[in-house]
């Protein structure tokens, strides 16, 4: 069956991470994404290894796994619209898509004559969503942003680490590109429900999106914790600033993690310890008491923990409905039953490579599912196709596109 966004086009002009994640985001879900690229280059992404993806022979591809995971479900096409005939193809392209999103800085494509002003007015109908490091005003409005700099600056890192009094303190960045991602995510948000705008007003609208934005909107708690309580938060570490007991304890062969998220979980817990005292003592039987006595019920809790192993803390403390789980890593993510029923693993036929694992796309839907239709493209692949089929360009046009290095 058709996705939920069959017959939705999208011109991707953007590369690196958040605005590739927002279109493969919109290409599971069955639009038809068009990924620009400039002519022998390409994403930065593609060459951001290794590891990077190997041939039938077992010899690396141009492609790092970095561009494979937010990049399938794309045709690729290559234009250098630095160049008039270029530009001409993007218009071209624009007037017959619904979406365009791009991440260059700001007033680059109004440069080419490829802003929302002018392409709005080849097709009114178009959204128009850019995605920068700190948006489209004020006075940081030139800068690049990059995830890395984006967690400092957004209150990211200042919350994430180990406190500065304990071993290995100090900020951490998260392990994944978390600003990049959230903001990709948003940007699909703000697209889709441009487009249902569209649908009553009949035009479609320009989308201001910034890195930075995302992430301070993102820091939710942490930032009412500080305007209510009047107290900038601080670094936990694996703890939780509000909620007691929610942290990693040593078991006697490796770490768990505990989530105890009310008095009854509480409760229950101590129970399965065998110190159903604690539940009783006033310092520690509401979460309240607990979060101001944090850490004498840490350290009697912990010395509780190191006395049998991980699984057999798991096993008993799941059985009375306390969430708890392993850490694992990549390899054991994938090994997870609950993982493989859920079919977060899935193999797309790429090429040069043959069968290519991928992370499945987390959205379920009843009458319109996903579908992984294309895999993560090589670069300008689809050109032909795509000046062919969608521009009506005849072969000797291309070619001669093509010996000019437009395309």
């Amino acid at each position: 069956m058709a996705g939920p966004l069959a017959g939705l086009r999208v011109l991707d002009l953007s590369r690196v991470l958040a605005g590739p994640w927002c279109s493969q985001l919109l290409a599971d879900m069955g639009a038809e994404v068009i990924k620009l690229e400039r002519p022998g280059r390409g994403d930065d992404t593609r060459s951001w290894g290794p590891p990077y993806l190997k041939d039938h022979d077992g010899h690396d591809t141009p492609d790092a796994a970095y561009f494979l995971a937010a990049n399938r479900g794309k045709q690729s096409v290559t234009v250098d619209f630095t160049r008039p005939e270029g530009q001409a193809l993007v218009r071209e392209l624009a007037a017959v898509s619904d979406v365009l999103l791009e991440n260059l800085k700001v007033g680059d494509l109004a440069r080419y004559g490829l802003d929302y002003a002018t392409l709005s007015a080849i097709n009114p109908r178009l959204v128009y969503c850019s995605i920068t490091g700190f948006g489209q005003t004020g006075p940081l409005a030139s800068r690049p942003g990059y995830d890395f700099i984006i967690q400092a600056m957004g209150g990211l890192m200042s919350v994430t680490g180990e406190r500065d009094d304990r071993p290995g303190g100090g900020p951490q960045k998260l392990g994944i590109a978390y600003a990049d991602m959230t903001t990709g995510m948003h940007a699909a948000i703000g697209v889709l429900a441009a487009l249902v705008q569209r649908g009553v007003s009949g035009r479609g609208q320009y989308i201001d999106l910034a890195l930075l934005d995302v992430q301070v909107a993102s820091m939710a708690v942490m930032a009412m914790n500080y305007f209510v309580g009047g107290r900038v938060p601080g670094r936990y570490g694996n703890a939780h600033p509000n909620i007691v007991p929610y942290e990693v304890f040593a078991a006697a062969d490796g770490p768990l993690v505990l989530a105890v998220g009310n008095d009854a979980q509480f409760a229950r817990l101590c129970q399965v310890a065998g110190v159903p005292e604690l539940a009783l003592d006033e310092r520690f039987a509401r979460n309240g008491g607990r979060v101001r006595n944090r850490e004498a019920l840490i350290a009697r809790l912990q010395a509780v923990f190191a006395t049998r192993p991980a699984q057999a803390w798991e096993d008993a403390l799941c059985a009375a409905d306390v969430p708890c789980g392993r850490i694992n890593d990549m390899a054991q993510v994938f090994e997870q039953p609950q993982v493989q029923a859920r079919g977060m693993k899935i193999s797309l036929d790429h090429p040069a490579a043959g069968p290519l694992p991928m992370v499945g796309s987390p959205l379920r839907f009843s009458d319109t599912p996903v579908a992984y239709r294309l895999p993560p493209p090589r670069l300008g692949e689809h050109t032909d196709a795509v000046l062919g089929g969608l521009l009506g360009r005849t072969t000797a046009q291309i070619a001669a596109l093509r010996a000019a290095g437009v395309v």
